[in-house]
């Protein structure tokens, strides 16, 4: 296991560099089919602000070449405000005028059972190569919750989430909306590439636990499975 570790001083320092990053990815992908899975939380809006901000028109059309997908979403109308997808339609497909043909969306508003099986049958459509049976996502976008969760795949959840060899599956999470779907632990291990994004101070315990092996589940689960794993953080001093 290996990890590349990018440190900021602010949470606006981290959108930025990494918004850089993935205008770079998509610019270095042009002409070719990649297909991202977008996550949610404060810093993926900002991340998404400093995307839009940044990209010249020719990033701009990279950007809208990719097929989006979501790593994890609430069960929740595609309007509400707890909505993955709003936050991204919102904030990057409505200002860089990305085709609806390539947001494949979750969609949070069937039954959970139902909306994970169309994810999965979306997936291994979209991709171009697998892993142990699994679509490879080229690349996963997530963050962190203080707790280490990424995705929604939290601390104590039961054995069939942790072991599941499933590509998405609904689960159960301890906040508000409770019922979610998720893409799977042995998914974000098949991934191309996995950037990782944590913001604020509180969080940089829970990060340090993962990094250490000392964590069997969210983030340090993720780790364990994979060869590298590139880490945005920040501090979260500053301007956020």
């Amino acid at each position: 296991m290996a990890n590349q570790i990018h440190s900021f001083a602010t949470d606006a320092e981290l959108a930025h560099t990494a918004a850089r990053a993935l205008l770079d990815w998509a610019t270095a992908r042009s002409g070719q089919s990649a297909t991202v899975a977008l996550a949610g939380g404060r810093i993926t809006g900002n991340f998404y602000d400093a995307i839009v901000a940044q990209a010249n028109p020719a990033e701009r059309a990279a950007v809208r070449s990719l097929d989006y997908v979501w790593g994890d979403e609430r069960c929740v109308p595609p309007d509400s405000t707890d909505s993955n997808f709003r936050l991204a339609h919102d904030r990057l497909f409505a200002p860089l005028s990305i085709p609806e043909a390539r947001q494949h969306r979750t969609r949070g508003e069937l039954p959970p059972v139902e909306a994970a099986a169309q994810v999965t049958a979306a997936l291994t459509q979209l991709a171009t190569k697998f892993t142990d049976g699994h679509p490879q996502l080229d690349l996963v976008l997530l963050g962190m919750g203080e707790d280490g969760h990424v995705a929604s795949l939290f601390p104590n959840a039961p054995a069939e989430v942790l072991e599941s060899r499933a590509i998405c599956l609904p689960v159960i999470g301890p906040k508000p909306p409770p019922q979610r779907i998720s893409l799977s632990y042995p998914m974000l291990h098949a991934a191309a590439e996995v950037w990782v994004l944590v913001a604020g101070a509180g969080k940089l315990a829970p990060l340090r636990e993962a990094l250490g092996g000392a964590c069997s589940f969210g983030l340090g689960k993720v780790l364990a499975g994979r060869k590298v794993t590139k880490i945005f953080e920040s501090v979260g001093h500053g301007p956020r």
